[in-house]
């Protein structure tokens, strides 16, 4: 006979029922830190069973198939905790930056004219901010992200509301942070704007984001100040291998044994496609350094989207994507391809840009697409298939865009201004090598730049409001190079590179029309001969090794506009200048006051920005 167990009291009740309610909330939190309800359109298996907690179901890169492009703007909410994990996406174990206690981060999908609402809670060592690559920021140029230019960073054990809109916006956008290296640990995930506005130059039925990055075993934070000591001579870090959507695999017998190596549970990244139909693929490079040539074996596609903006599309069958650049591009299978045929996605960093190449460097990381034949599942087939044989070109530069045509044709034809740039490294004081815009090296201040200017403008500072070039003068420092540019004024940037690296440099707040780049010395005669009518229309270009590049940009958004090399590791050595754009419009600013106490928070004394003095010229 069994004992009789005694009758629960009073207080056990009430204990019972107040943990299941708050276990009910800590469920509620869960599911609705993250809008988006993952959604399996017909026939695409994206998700293996036993995975690890850690590592995002690659699922949530694939684009919900009903969604409604035609639905009246509305707000669209997102919840994000930030922390450090510890994960091994190639097999090495170390620490990563998480969203939601998952690497990479989560997508972010809208509409045009949408209002973004996301609350960013930061549960790390160090402060932290967020930027929206490629997003204009239209009267919100607080919420650009960028510390020490917009704004402060958030303190560990704070958090704060990122608010603005998807404005005149379409396209493959992402963020990432902006706050030294810390994408690179990351701190990064794609953002996609629907639009009925957008043409695409081609048919297709399935949509997904696909994200490349080169990738480092140690934190960004011990390669960095190895990178900025003296003698290094702009020697940057190099990395141990690739990702394509925060998976690879890695002979874990050539790994030094200072390192953990596991095989990883999820193995390489499976896009699995319906046979009989076309598919959009968004790549993004969201890599700190290498630039990648991108080939799926056997099979051409067509190029429809670059940074934001639709193109005519033009087939290749290789293309390369420097570091924050988007390219959308059109797969389709062939008429001799079978139901489950499997065929490698090879993403290649070009290692002949790099400083040296290790031994054991695997530069190149692949991607198992299978042409399937839904509904039926598909478990990946290793494929046997060979790449393209053409040679890869060893020249440190963007693809050749040149037969590339616009769907949005035009621009202004004539330039209001022509700002000259020299960008190189230079050897300053105690031999630490710098990147320099115009004998400036940019640090961030403790008072962001856009403060600065707007407090100028208010107290009638002559420095905001006459003069082209703001320097020490209105801010008193020596590390802000600030141009000056009039409200809606056409600008011509010609960016002249006197280093033996390449650098993909990307303009916020605005977009810009690529009108002519090279090598060697740009010849001014040509000038007066510069056509924008079928001008590719983007927000980050490159420029190779000791060349040079023509672009053109109306400054019609007012706010304080960085402009820098996109290379993790350039743009913390100070390769960064910034552009006032219709200063009397910023002065008459109110900046919310949830922006201005980030500033005067105690904890950025601990991994917020130095000081303002001469720390390291």
């Amino acid at each position: 006979m069994m004992p009789r167990l005694p009758a629960p009291s009073r207080t056990q009740i009430f204990s019972l029922v107040v943990a299941t309610f708050f276990a009910f909330l800590f469920t509620l939190h869960i599911y609705s830190s993250d809008q988006r309800v993952l959604r399996k359109p017909l026939g695409i298996i994206h998700s293996r069973k036993g995975g690890d907690p850690w590592r995002r179901d690659t699922g949530e890169y694939i684009l919900d198939p009903a969604w409604d492009v035609d639905a009246p703007p509305r707000e669209r909410f997102y919840n994000w905790t930030l922390t450090e994990i510890e994960g091994n996406p190639d097999g090495v174990w170390r620490t990563l930056l998480a969203i939601n206690g998952q690497f990479p981060g989560p997508m972010v999908e809208v509409n045009e004219d949408d209002t973004i609402v996301i609350d960013v809670h930061n549960r790390m060592s160090n402060s932290t901010s967020i930027h929206w690559h490629g997003f204009h920021q239209n009267g919100t140029n607080w919420m650009d992200g960028t510390v020490g230019v917009t704004n402060c960073p958030i303190p560990p054990g704070h958090s704060f509301q990122y608010k603005f809109k998807a404005e005149g916006l379409r396209g493959t956008y992402w963020y990432h942070a902006h706050y030294t290296t810390q994408r690179v640990d990351g701190l990064f995930g794609p953002l996609v704007i629907h639009s009925p506005k957008e043409v695409v130059h081609a048919e297709y039925h399935t949509d997904r984001v696909v994200m490349v990055q080169d990738y480092y075993h140690d934190l960004s934070t011990s390669l960095l100040p190895t990178y900025l000591a003296p003698d290094n001579e702009n020697a940057e870090p190099v990395p141990n291998g690739a990702l394509i959507n925060g998976r690879g695999s890695i002979d874990c017998s050539k790994v030094p044994s200072s390192y953990r190596c596991t095989k990883p549970k999820d193995g390489l990244e499976v896009l699995n496609l319906p046979l009989d139909q076309s598919h959009r693929v968004r790549f993004i490079n969201v890599g700190a350094f290498a630039e990648f040539d991108i080939e799926l074996d056997q099979h051409a596609v067509s190029l429809v989207e670059i940074d934001g903006s639709t193109v005519k599309a033009h087939s290749f069958n290789r293309f390369r994507i420097n570091v924050a650049q988007r390219y959308s591009v059109i797969m389709t299978a062939q008429q001799t391809d079978a139901a489950s045929s499997s065929f490698w996605l090879r993403a290649r960093m070009g290692e002949h840009c790099f400083v040296e190449i290790p031994e054991n460097l695997e530069p190149e990381v692949r991607a198992i697409v299978q042409f399937i034949r839904p509904p039926a599942p598909a478990w990946p087939r290793t494929p046997q298939t060979q790449g393209w044989s053409e040679a890869r070109e060893l020249i440190c530069r963007d693809m050749n865009l040149t037969e590339v045509r616009p769907m949005r044709t035009g621009g202004p034809e004539k330039a209001d201004i022509l700002i000259p740039l020299r960008s190189n490294f230079e050897i300053g004081a105690y031999k630490l090598s710098r990147g320099v815009f115009n004998a400036t090296s940019w640090k961030p201040a403790s008072t962001p730049t856009l403060l600065s200017a707007i407090e100028g403008v208010k107290s009638q500072n002559a420095s905001f409001l006459t003069d082209d070039i703001v320097l020490s003068k209105a801010y008193d420092l020596k590390h802000q190079l600030v141009v000056n540019i009039p409200h809606r004024k056409v600008v011509d940037l010609l960016i002249s590179n006197f280093d033996d690296g390449n650098h993909p440099f990307h303009l916020h707040g605005h977009k810009f029309w690529v009108l002519a780049q090279g090598h060697g010395y740009y010849e001014m005669a040509n000038y007066k001969n510069v056509a924008v009518k079928e001008s590719i229309y983007r927000d980050t270009v490159s420029i190779e090794a000791f060349g040079w590049v023509l672009i053109r940009f109306r400054a019609d958004n007012p706010g304080m506009w960085a402009f820098h090399c996109h290379l993790a590791w350039h743009s913390e050595a100070g390769m960064l200048m910034q552009f006032l754009v219709a200063s009397d419009k910023v002065g008459a600013w109110t900046v919310p006051e949830e922006v201005k106490q980030m500033c005067e928070r105690k904890e950025l004394q601990r991994g917020g920005p130095i000081p303002d003095e001469d720390f390291y010229w």
